[in-house]
């Protein structure tokens, strides 16, 4: 844990300058391609990834270290060769658990959240599950085991090949000649993100483009045939906690409401988005008919709310840096309830977004909680060794936060339109 939680520290300040960068490019060429509301959603749901990774909020059936000391043949040391075969291997177990969560309808529900923004850019690579709480795949890695990998060696390699799939999720790099027959390109990618019919279910692979070709998995990026990125059934909210959850949500709800006992069992194997006979009809859920011809998610938003929720956002990383930071100081079962209040912030801030009437509970909420927090430990988990004020300084922002929210759903969101479904600001 406290490992993972350094490595984000350097990895994080790096995503959000290229991120930063991506946006003043973009506004440059006169092709923005990063709206800021969108990418607070995605950078939030980035946070409350890395939170859940690094408190090791998620179970493994049947652990890699097991696997090595049950079926290893061979036993290799750490070396460039054993970090090779790691990084090659896992691209395998990538290609498989990716294409996988395709193609089934309850391991879905963990990849929808990487797919639901209706934009492409560098931040929206950071929508990453929290709904991934049981990894089931371990047996993917069987040839690194029978190889004697270590686990050292797997655990060092799995974040880097994760950071290195950050760069391809672009618009403004194309084709690149000669490197679109090896690896994973930005044109490759945009053909998995795509919703147009030509485009849906291709391209899985997260290094090496081969592991589509040799499957028949991959499609190339057609010139006439412009991607339109998000997913059918949209999920108009800019929560990253409600996303996550959202398919799962529906196939509870449709296992409970079907008549058949083999429906009831069965449609959490089905293929993605299957529901029982009928249920369109019965119960519609929103889904994009016509990919050409729709209208993305959004709010008519004044300015103020998006660069205040900027601003949330900015302020949520550096409490998450001090967690990720002060986890050995902060101990156990301190830094779960500090993860509870990350969550919860970024909630709040998030159904602020969305225009949600409920905001103000949130914030009030949130509040609530870190007083009784200051209230028990004395002061916010030992930062007032760093910073001798520390304690009011949260105190100052979190009172502001709140009245601000009060602001927006008491004035702001009654002088501005608030259509449902709009196209996002471009800034």
């Amino acid at each position: 844990m406290e490992e993972y939680g350094k490595i984000l520290i350097i990895a994080t300040p790096i995503f959000l300058v290229l991120i930063v960068f991506e946006k003043i490019y973009g506004i440059c060429k006169k092709e923005d391609t990063a709206p800021l509301i969108d990418s607070v959603s995605s950078i939030s749901s980035g946070i409350t990834n890395s939170v859940k990774d690094v408190l090791g909020l998620s179970l493994t059936f049947i652990s890699y270290e097991w696997l090595v000391s049950k079926i290893a043949v061979f036993h290799l040391e750490s070396s460039v060769l054993s970090y090779f075969i790691a990084f090659f291997v896992i691209d395998f177990y990538g290609y498989w658990s990716h294409r996988l969560a395709h193609q089934i309808n309850f391991l879905w529900n963990k990849h929808a959240i990487h797919h639901s923004s209706e934009e492409f850019n560098l931040a929206c690579a950071l929508r990453q599950p929290i709904a991934s709480l049981v990894n089931l795949f371990t047996f993917l890695l069987i040839p690194a085991a029978l190889l004697g990998v270590p686990a050292t060696v797997i655990a060092i390699t799995l974040p880097l090949h994760l950071f290195l799939q950050f760069w391809y999720h672009t618009k403004h790099i194309k084709k690149m000649g000669f490197i679109e027959n090896i690896l994973v390109t930005p044109s490759h990618h945009r053909v998995h993100h795509a919703i147009n019919p030509e485009y849906l279910d291709k391209n899985h692979s997260q290094i090496f483009i081969f592991w589509d070709k040799l499957f028949g998995t991959f499609q190339a990026e057609l010139d006439h045939v412009p991607p339109v990125f998000g997913i059918t059934r949209p999920a108009n909210t800019w929560n990253p906690i409600k996303i996550n959850f959202q398919h799962l949500t529906l196939l509870v709800k449709d296992a409970w409401r079907a008549e058949s006992w083999k429906d009831k069992f069965t449609i959490w194997f089905k293929p993605t988005g299957w529901r029982p006979e009928n249920f369109e009809e019965k119960y519609p859920v929103s889904k994009i008919e016509n990919v050409y011809d729709f209208e993305k998610y959004g709010t008519q938003n004044s300015q103020k709310l998006i660069y205040w929720s900027v601003t949330q956002v900015l302020i949520t990383l550096l409490f998450v840096t001090y967690l990720f930071d002060s986890i050995a100081k902060i101990g156990l079962p301190n830094i779960f309830v500090y993860g509870f209040f990350i969550l919860v912030t970024i909630y709040s801030y998030s159904e602020l977004m969305d225009k949600s009437k409920y905001a103000i509970f949130w914030e009030a909420f949130r509040f609530i909680i870190a007083i009784a927090i200051i209230i028990f430990y004395g002061d916010w988990f030992g930062l007032n060794q760093l910073f001798p004020f520390s304690t009011y300084v949260i105190l100052i922002y979190l009172s502001f936060s709140i009245l601000t929210a009060i602001y927006f759903a008491t004035i702001d969101f009654k002088t501005t339109p608030s259509p449902h479904n709009q196209f996002l600001p471009k800034l």
